[in-house]
């Protein structure tokens, strides 16, 4: 095999394993909580959404019902 080839090819090799390996801090991305998920589902035109923001309000009222009485009760 020719040298000239092997040192061409080492060489790009070295160069490209940087940016292979380095993950930017902008392409790493928190997961969405199972309530952000569901959120972002009720918005969508597919059937069953309103369904699924009709239980979400409903679960978001009676948490904040529950932390009322909790806080009443301390």
């Amino acid at each position: 095999m020719n040298p000239r080839i092997l040192v061409a090819t080492a060489a790009l090799a070295v160069l490209a394993l940087p940016t292979g390996c380095a993950k930017s801090e902008k392409s790493a991305k928190a997961p969405l909580t199972e309530h952000q998920r569901d959120s972002v589902l009720a918005t969508e035109p597919i059937p069953g959404a309103p369904a699924v923001g009709a239980a979400l309000r409903a679960s978001d009222k009676a948490a904040e019902q529950a932390a009322g009485m909790d806080s009443v009760v301390r």
